[in-house]
């Protein structure tokens, strides 16, 4: 013959009102703490492009190659006249050392001699000029490469090699320093947001807590902007929108267990403890909740202050 055994019941203590926390449901998105554009310093033609979007870059590499086809024809125009002040500095120097030793032998003046040392330091100054001019030029040249100014990833790519670009013009932009979530949370719930207290989120890894580190003092549109920091947050896409439950107010409720709430036919009830043993009360639940690590749920109407809950343990 089959044995059963019957349903242990455990007598809870006496129910009170605990603090359990509301939270507000709202969308995050994957920002990166920095988004930097990669800039243009010359204007010119885009003749390579290293890098598409997505790519992992470190600080100082480069990214494109802009040339200027000017900048030859001013260094070739450069070099012609360094060329030719060059030849007037060897002449100078000529008439220099001719004008020297017409004056040891009396026949030239000393007034002629100086003016032949002026020509020749004014030919010397047009000469260091022209160079460093030269190295101005060579130097617009060197700033034809596009550099990455934080390493990072790669998001946009916004011009394809062979496109002409002006100076200052974003070539690439950058995301680095890091990533965390930005959240937009109505205006109504700014009071209860508190920077430091913890965050549920919602990955596709699975669920997770993040910190609210920032709050921003300026409403747009009617929400408060804030920041929270994930740790292992997945980097892989940036403006990816993530699920954020925060914490909007505390409030007084009836919890009981969840194994302690029986559905039958459509209705919820509760095993109470009454005058003549345990009977069964129809309530109305709410959502469920985690209390110190235990599963509750929350009861709207149904049970007192006071009663004495029934937890069927099989």
């Amino acid at each position: 013959m089959a044995s059963f055994s019957a349903p242990v019941f455990a007598q809870d203590a006496p129910l009170a009102e605990v603090s359990v926390t509301d939270w507000k449901a709202v969308y995050g998105r994957v920002e990166a703490r920095s988004r930097i554009p990669a800039r243009a310093r010359l204007g010119g033609t885009v003749v390579s492009l290293a890098v598409v979007e997505g790519d992992v870059v470190t600080a100082g590499q480069v990214l494109a190659q802009v040339v200027d086809a000017k900048i030859d024809f001013q260094l070739a125009a450069i070099d012609a006249q360094q060329q030719a002040l060059t030849a007037q500095l060897d002449n100078a120097k000529t008439e220099l050392t001719r004008g020297e030793d017409l004056l040891a032998r009396g026949v030239t003046t000393a007034q002629r001699l100086d003016a032949l040392r002026t020509q020749v330091d004014v030919l010397n100054g047009q000469i260091a000029a022209v160079v460093a001019d030269r190295r101005v030029v060579e130097q617009q040249q060197l700033e034809g490469a596009v550099l990455a100014p934080i390493a990072g990833r790669v998001l946009s790519v916004p011009v394809a090699a062979g496109a002409v670009i002006l100076p200052g013009e974003a070539v690439a932009t950058i995301g680095g320093g890091g990533i965390f979530l930005r959240i937009a949370v109505p205006e109504r719930h700014a009071a209860f947001l508190k920077e430091g207290a913890t965050i549920e989120i919602e990955t596709a890894a699975g669920a997770g807590q993040g910190t609210l580190a920032r709050i921003y003092p300026l409403i747009e549109n009617g929400r408060v902007i804030a920041d929270v920091e994930v740790p292992d947050l997945p980097e892989s896409f940036i403006d990816a929108r993530v699920l954020v439950r925060l914490p909007v107010d505390t409030r007084m409720a009836l919890m009981v267990p969840a194994s302690a709430v029986i559905t039958q036919t459509g209705l919820d009830f509760v095993k109470v403890v009454g005058a003549d043993g345990p009977v069964l009360r129809t309530v109305v639940v709410g959502q469920p909740q985690t209390v110190d690590g235990a599963a509750m749920i929350e009861i709207l109407s149904g049970l007192a202050v006071g009663d004495r809950v029934v937890s069927t343990n099989e």
